[in-house]
């Protein structure tokens, strides 16, 4: 269910020039996919900045929990994130603070958020909430985010280690809690808080329970997550069993494969980009790794590298054969990430 207060909140943040940025988007994505032809705005209209690499918890599924990542790791500077908000945010509707990591881990986070809003941009972030403690909650509701996604997946202890490996459900409700109350003390309507509940076999029998939890403590949200699955094609003990909620489906030699089709085009291409810490613009979130970087911030502007070469040939690629790029091959774009 979408909390109407949330979409009152986006809209209050629009402008001509970010509605006229989205419609340019669309304009050039469609005309892009029927013809063949690359064009695209100056900017998107979405972006996703990663605060860090770094994370406390151990996901099976996460670079960062894993520690396997190839690239260079670090923090978000308020220089490099205040170089790219000054350039673009006139036409910027959406950010999201993250990628890889957990954004509280970057002290200089939430400053980070209240130099966006002061900008007008509607800010999000996704968050373990082990470290929303009390005078982190009060930062947080005063820095103006306007959406909090907290991730919650299991109802027990038990449970919810089983892929939150080294998580404290106990911190992640006391977190949930402390924003609530936060809100409540401050008459703030925002953060819009969300329960994300990312299913998966050892937690799929406690979807009831989460939508229970969420009620009782005044959360506004509750999502369901399909899980993307690295090495998925021989199964995994992680593919939930309820087929709505698995990316992946059976089957009859018991192989698995994506259900959706790898269509040569993408709409996240045209709207959206991520930057990692470093200032690295890379495509999208399956590169988690950043092998496909389109440009450094460090030594170029944002219009520059999102209109150069290397990234009009790699949406030219896409248009043409999306299937021979290596990170598309476990793209489950067009696949129902969110489930009820």
């Amino acid at each position: 269910m979408i909390a109407i207060w949330d979409v009152i909140n986006v809209l209050s943040k629009t402008t001509f020039k970010r509605v006229y940025t989205l419609f340019k988007v669309v304009v050039s994505y469609q005309y892009s996919k029927i013809s063949g032809n690359v064009i695209h705005p100056s900017v998107p209209f979405s972006i996703a900045i990663e605060p860090t690499t770094s994370c406390n918890l151990r996901c099976p599924e996460c670079p960062s929990g894993l520690r396997s990542f190839t690239r260079p790791t670090g923090m978000l500077t308020n220089t490099m994130f205040s170089k790219i908000i000054d350039e673009i945010h006139k036409e910027l509707s959406y950010l999201i603070f993250y990628f890889q990591g957990e954004p509280y881990l970057n002290t200089s986070f939430l400053e980070m958020v209240k130099y966006a809003s002061g900008k007008g941009i509607y800010t999000a972030t996704s968050t373990n909430a082990h470290y929303l403690n009390d005078e982190n909650a009060r930062k947080t509701v005063e820095s103006g985010l306007d959406r909090l996604i907290i991730s919650i997946d299991g109802t027990t202890q038990e449970v919810y280690e089983q892929y939150r490996i080294g998580g404290s459900l106990e911190k992640v409700l006391d977190g949930t809690k402390n924003i609530l109350a936060w809100k409540k003390k401050l008459n703030s309507k925002t953060p819009h808080v969300i329960f994300q509940f990312l299913v998966v076999k050892p937690n799929q029998h406690q979807l009831k329970e989460v939508r229970k939890i969420a009620k009782e403590l005044g959360v506004g949200e509750v999502r369901f997550k399909t899980a993307q699955i690295y090495d998925y094609k021989n199964g995994s003990e992680l593919i939930p069993d309820i087929e709505k909620f698995s990316r992946y489906k059976k089957n009859a030699d018991n192989t698995y494969t994506i259900k959706n089709k790898l269509l040569n085009h993408c709409w996240k291409m045209w709207h959206s980009c991520v930057i990692t810490w470093d200032g690295k613009i890379i495509p999208c979130c399956f590169d988690k790794d950043a092998h496909y970087v389109m440009g450094d911030l460090n030594t170029h502007s944002f219009k520059a590298i999102w209109n150069s070469a290397p990234y009009i040939t790699f949406r030219k690629s896409l248009l043409k054969s999306r299937g021979e790029i290596e990170m598309c091959k476990n793209c489950t774009e067009g696949t129902t990430v969110w489930a009820s």
